[in-house]
């Protein structure tokens, strides 16, 4: 008697077990779920590039210090102003040209 209560318990046990893996499997597989998954792994991913660029950035004006120092060059005081160049008009549409 003690052996069927203690394999039917051990059953029920697993079904249960069974029944509660399935279903979180299948709610991580619904398309909120993967929608909400991919955005938080492509925001992740926006951060270690930030990350990364930083390091660049930093590592790039430490580099260049160095070289400047070298080289008996002065560094500039701050970031250089940005030089906006404007590219001369080019239409690729072939119409124009007869």
């Amino acid at each position: 008697m003690f052996r069927r209560t203690f394999w039917f318990t051990a059953g029920a046990a697993a079904g249960v077990w069974a029944t509660t893996k399935v279903n979180r499997k299948i709610r991580q597989l619904t398309p909120e779920s993967l929608a909400a998954q991919a955005a938080d792994k492509a925001i992740e991913a926006g951060h270690k590039l930030r990350d990364f660029a930083l390091d660049v950035r930093e590592g790039m004006v430490r580099r260049e210090a160095e070289l400047g120092g070298a080289l008996g060059i002065e560094a500039p005081a701050g970031p250089e102003p940005a030089v906006h160049r404007t590219l001369p008009y080019n239409s690729n549409n072939r119409n124009e040209d007869y």
